[in-house]
């Protein structure tokens, strides 16, 4: 019995590099206000915890049972909502880039670890890539995870199509000047794949000069817009369609037609 309408909070939050204390009040009120809209699921960008601050990464993360993780757990209960957003996570000697799926029942559901690092940005020098792609049933349907600079390997996404994906979620924090990459790359995964795309930016600017350019958005199977934000942090809630999907690929059945 799934939900054919999925309510959901996009935060675009200014995260602050290196001060999870400031980023965990903030991402705890929104996560507040997330239910007092009737959001089923709030979704929070890349690294939400502490932003960019990869050297100190092994001081910020904590274990999927503990630490930070475990206060989310709660603060799903609590608010009765889904949360979804990644943040770093100790697991053996690794520190690894993790996006828990948090829900108010069960508490961490599944968790998915970037895998591809971007070597750009040394992430490759301070975490460990994820061995594996997670496509999970939730309430509102089949959901697939991708964090950031996956979005340019088109074959995880569709992989998850071929696994039932309707929607895929994505953590980001995608700096200027790759605005237009990301625009395009987002719609092109929608329509190749026939599936929602929601992907949550950083709007912040760091020490460097790296400024990170919101523009938040949700796009349908068809690829068009349900929503596109600008660059200012905000909170924005939207209700999508889920039916949408079988109506897509019945309407044009490339899922079907492929050969490869």
């Amino acid at each position: 019995d799934l939900m054919t309408t999925l309510t959901v909070s996009l935060v675009q939050m200014d995260v602050r590099t290196g001060a999870p204390r400031t980023n965990w009040t903030t991402m705890q009120e929104h996560t507040t206000e997330a239910a007092r809209r009737g959001a089923d699921l709030v979704v929070f960008p890349e690294l939400w915890d502490a932003g960019s601050a990869l050297d100190k990464g092994n001081e910020f993360a904590s274990s999927l049972s503990g630490g930070l993780f475990a206060q989310v757990v709660a603060l799903s209960r609590q608010h009765n909502i889904h949360i979804l957003g990644s943040m770093y996570e100790k697991r053996g000697v690794g520190v690894y880039n993790t996006c828990a799926v948090v829900t108010p029942r069960n508490g961490i559901m599944g968790a998915y670890r970037k895998m591809h690092l971007f070597t750009l940005m040394d992430e490759h020098r301070w975490l460990q890539p994820g061995e594996a792609p997670l496509v999970i049933d939730l309430p509102w349907g089949r959901t697939g995870i991708a964090i950031c600079y996956d979005l340019r390997f088109p074959e995880l996404f569709r992989r998850y199509a071929s696994d039932g994906a309707q929607i895929v979620i994505m953590p980001m924090a995608w700096p200027h000047p790759r605005l237009e990459h990301y625009r395009t790359l987002l719609r092109a995964r929608a329509i190749e794949n026939q599936c929602y795309m929601v992907a949550v930016n950083r709007a912040s600017r760091d020490d460097d000069g790296t400024t990170f350019f919101g523009h938040s958005c949700v796009i349908d199977p068809w690829g068009d817009l349900v929503l596109e934000a600008g660059e200012v942090p905000g909170h924005f809630t939207v209700q999508i369609d889920l039916d949408r999907v079988a109506q897509v690929r019945r309407q044009l059945p490339a899922l079907e037609n492929r050969r490869l």
